[in-house]
């Protein structure tokens, strides 16, 4: 029991790291070194900056044996483990949204003239889709590295990393590309938005039936394969 307050604690403090770091990132870029914002410069250096940050943020989930930021790893757990493992992944969402709500509510007071989080320019549909197909291809992309590549932690951080940032590009001009629930959560609470109904579609029920889907096509998928390879095995 303690061990799972303890990371529940560890996913609310990462979930409040995650987003001042996308902070930090354009404070770094535009503030620090200057740079406008449509500049290729400043796009190259918030890209490089992205993804060493998702690095270190894979290391902090292996440091602390599992800590998250992301209500949609924990659900991708859940739905992957027992009855048991569900429940108690489920009860670490709440502190990754008190996590980000806390984090966003210090940004607003310390940087009130900084950007005010993702924003939806699409319709409400057309929206859902965007952030579905996003989160759909985030978990397949995860569960396939998991599964294909073991031991080699800097590799399958670096793919991971990559496909990630290229996913988060694909939708940043039309949902923001977030894949967090959490992470947009905290900026829709402190404006109050967090109840309308295209902030809960696009940012949360479409990321969920996605990772539902994405975890019961990669069952399917790994299930067709091993007959065949155990055909192979007879041939040979």
């Amino acid at each position: 029991m303690a061990g799972m307050a303890q990371l529940m604690i560890t996913d609310m403090i990462m979930s409040f790291i995650w987003v001042w770091s996308g902070i930090f990132i354009k404070l770094i870029t535009h503030v620090v070194l200057g740079l406008s914002i449509h500049d290729h410069a400043s796009e190259f250096v918030r890209s490089v900056l992205t993804i060493l940050n998702m690095f270190l943020f894979t290391h902090l989930v292996k440091l602390t044996n599992g800590g998250a930021y992301n209500p949609i790893v924990v659900f991708t757990s859940a739905i992957n483990g027992s009855f048991t493992t569900f429940l108690f992944n489920i009860a670490r969402i709440p502190f990754q949204v008190a996590g980000s709500i806390v984090a966003v509510r210090l940004i607003i007071q310390t940087f009130p003239e900084i950007w005010r989080g993702p924003s939806l320019v699409i319709n409400l549909h057309q929206g859902a889709l965007t952030e579905g197909l996003l989160t759909f291809s985030q978990v397949l992309i995860t569960l396939g590295l998991d599964r294909s590549i073991n031991g080699s932690f800097y590799m399958k951080t670096w793919i991971s990393s990559i496909l990630k940032f290229s996913l988060h590009i694909l939708g940043s001009d039309l949902t923001g590309g977030c894949m967090n629930p959490a992470a947009v959560v905290g900026w829709a609470y402190a404006f109050g938005v967090h109840k309308r109904k295209e902030h809960i579609i696009v940012y949360w029920f479409a990321p969920i039936e996605a990772t539902l889907l994405a975890s019961w096509t990669f069952r399917l998928l790994t299930r067709r394969s091993k007959p065949e390879k155990k055909k192979k095995q007879k041939i040979n």
